[in-house]
């Protein structure tokens, strides 16, 4: 063979190769978006390591029900990421249906399952695990409400349809709280209230909502004392142990106790950890018994104190890149309805980071709100890594026709 004839084969060969090498990239990125995909396996093996360690000296962290919550969560994840998520803009009934079935299923006798004082659990047959139906009740509304936002195309015109917006996104949200469970009542809120903003709601609707809310919540904090003081703690709305939670947030001093003490043993673990941390094993102000709920509720002052500023620094950069890259996903989907999916799903997570690792630093009140992919948590876990599959799905099927 000539020398010429020899190297154009060799060309040709090497243009053969890039072409499939550049297919095969694009084809990648076209079936998972890399950046959601890198900060949600990153976050799962930091969470892994940090319920490891915890488990070391935490007889309550069980790592291998940890696993167990990991596992099925990517098995849900692949089953959510291969399907196509757009019929459900036209069931929003039914999934306000399934979502007050979810809240009350606790209650049903011979499923519940009571744990911290609260009746939130329910048995699954089978494989023996407890489930907290409410950690799915937030995935639920954010397409429930989202299948009504997209309704209005991007625009809401009138007052009233805003108020009904806002009236829909209530229902759920007293329901959860009445069945006990504030923390993740406002989780369903929070959410919920993204979607209608991004609905296309007005400023001033908005902003004059806001300010009506914080009234209420005035005047229920003026009166709640005064039914406690009059009907007893079973008739007020804010329960005994959610005031002490708000009234230690407002002043730490307040209860030595409780409450107190726990905010103070974070802030004290959180202070200790420096700039390096102590290091995994040497964690003693979180695993020595002195601040509670070390591995679920106050895992991140478990995490500052093991890993210092700079593993605190990690994760907020790992939850960033997740958000940041689920706001990229809405940008890139066309069908309004899946877009506004997403925009929730980034509501949820940004209220219960900021609230989690607020709680743990003195910023927020105390609540019992699970830290995203690092609490231990198999509800939690499940339910998480539902979520990224969704926002795979949104991902993978951006290009279709609505």
């Amino acid at each position: 063979m000539a020398p010429s004839t020899a190297r154009a084969a060799s060309a040709k060969s090497l243009k053969r190769v890039n072409k499939k090498m550049t297919s095969s990239q694009g084809g990648i990125r076209d079936m998972f978006h890399l950046g959601v995909m890198f900060a949600w396996i990153a976050l799962l093996a930091y969470g892994t390591l940090i319920i490891w360690a915890a488990s070391q000296s935490i007889a309550d962290a069980s790592f291998s029900r940890h696993l167990l919550g990991i596992g099925i969560g990517v098995v849900l994840m692949v089953i959510a990421w291969r399907c196509d998520l757009r019929e459900l803009a036209n069931m929003s009934t039914a999934l306000l249906v399934i979502d007050l079935v979810l809240i009350f299923l606790p209650n049903v006798p011979g499923l519940s399952v009571t744990a911290k004082g609260m009746t939130g659990w329910i048995r699954v047959p089978l494989i023996g695990l407890n489930f907290q139906p409410v950690e799915l009740v937030k995935l639920v509304t954010i397409f429930f409400i989202s299948a009504l936002g997209a309704q209005y195309n991007g625009r809401i015109d009138t007052v009233r349809d805003y108020i009904k917006l806002c009236a829909m996104l209530a229902v759920p949200f007293l329901a959860v709280v009445v069945q006990g469970d504030l923390g993740s009542g406002l989780v369903v809120f929070f959410s919920g209230a993204v979607i209608i903003m991004m609905s296309g709601a007005r400023k001033e609707w908005v902003l004059s909502t806001i300010a009506i809310i914080i009234g209420l919540v005035s005047l229920i904090l003026a009166t709640d004392s005064l039914i406690d003081s009059v009907l007893g703690d079973g008739a007020s709305i804010i329960k005994s142990y959610q005031m002490n939670r708000l009234l230690v947030f407002i002043d730490p001093t307040s209860d030595t106790s409780e409450t107190g003490y726990q905010l103070q043993q974070s802030l004290i673990a959180v202070g200790s950890g420096g700039f390096f941390g102590k290091g995994i094993g040497n964690a003693t102000q979180s695993t020595s018994g002195f601040l509670p709920e070390a591995h679920t509720d106050f895992v991140f002052a478990f995490v500052s104190e093991t890993f210092g500023f700079v593993g605190a620094f990690l994760l907020l950069v790992l939850f960033v890149l997740l958000m940041i890259s689920t706001v990229r996903v809405a940008i890139k989907q066309d069908s309004l309805f899946l877009k506004l999916a997403a925009v929730g799903i980034v509501g949820m997570w940004m209220f219960q980071i900021f609230e989690n690792i607020g709680m743990c630093i003195g910023m927020m009140p105390i609540t019992g709100i699970p830290l995203p992919f690092i609490s231990f948590g198999s509800s939690s876990m499940i339910i998480q890594c539902l979520a990224i599959g969704i926002v795979q799905s949104i991902w993978y099927h951006r290009t279709k026709a609505a």
